[in-house]
């Protein structure tokens, strides 16, 4: 049975689509059947990554680059809304349906809360909710007290992913694994960044969930888009310029990873470092 990783934030622009791009490929390059849906029936911005992926593909004339079994699933427009939200959810279950056979399945969500949205998020095995290294970010998780952090509420975001772990609940026995990633840090060790830290660790503990390294605010990230490419390409793709910059954020994408501390990729990571070590 594939797992199913949900890629969800109810705010936009917090590296949402970079995180599944990234993850969707490493499962790739890892050897596993990899299904994706993208949801963000506005935006598309994973259909559009993928697309992109397919053109560079379809110039070079071979299969140097792994690519997704990928559906989108259409916002439907010109009925009524209980109507449209039926025929969303019947094109999401039949995309389930057929990306089943995959091992894995990511769904990237929109910026915004959806029915839709909802509907992936109670299903899901793993949530990963990468967000900008501030408060303003940290606030749809937990709205916190500037003197004390531990009277921290739950914030928007959280309270709709509860409702859907209690939905879960129902048909599914094992709990759900919720790691929130830190985006675009800074390198500085500002005191704005320290203060994230500290009241991210508060909060993980009062709502149940893991904190894990995600990204730098680095141009490469945004560079690779047009081309749909991503930092596993920098071998074999002449667009990818390998420097000190790319060399850190490909440390950034193992550290993330590694840290998501999945038993299938724990297994294939470890036989990749006996190979290597053989080698």
């Amino acid at each position: 049975m594939a797992k199913i990783i949900i890629i969800g934030n109810e705010k936009g622009g917090s590296g949402k689509t970079t995180t599944a791009m990234h993850l969707i490929i490493s499962l790739l390059k890892l050897g596993f059947k990899v299904g994706s849906i993208d949801i963000d029936s506005r935006q598309k911005s994973l259909t559009r990554y993928i697309e992109n992926r397919a053109k560079t593909l379809a110039l070079r004339g071979d299969n140097s680059l792994a690519m997704p079994q990928h559906v989108c699933v259409n916002k439907v427009e010109g009925v009524a809304l209980e109507s449209a939200i039926e025929q969303e959810e019947k094109a999401f279950n039949e995309a389930m349906q057929n990306l089943s056979g995959n091992d894995f399945i990511i769904v990237d969500t929109p910026g915004s809360d959806s029915a839709l949205s909802r509907k992936a998020h109670s299903i899901a095995d793993m949530v990963i909710t990468p967000i900008n290294d501030s408060f303003i970010d940290l606030d749809l998780i937990g709205i916190v007290d500037a003197q004390n952090f531990d009277q921290a509420k739950p914030g928007i975001y959280s309270a709709m992913l509860w409702e859907q772990k209690m939905k879960r609940a129902a048909t599914k026995s094992d709990a759900l694994d919720w790691v929130v990633v830190r985006n675009r840090l800074s390198t500085l060790d500002a005191i704005n960044k320290r203060n994230v830290e500290n009241a991210l660790a508060r909060l993980s503990k009062r709502f149940g969930f893991r904190v894990v390294p995600g990204f730098s605010d680095r141009v490469i990230f945004k560079e690779l888009f047009l081309n749909g490419l991503t930092l596993h390409d920098a071998n074999a793709a002449k667009e990818i310029k390998l420097n000190t910059s790319v060399v850190a954020a490909r440390q950034e994408l193992r550290n993330f990873i590694t840290a998501l501390n999945i038993p299938e990729i724990n297994e294939k990571l470890e036989q990749e470092s006996m190979v290597k070590k053989r080698a």
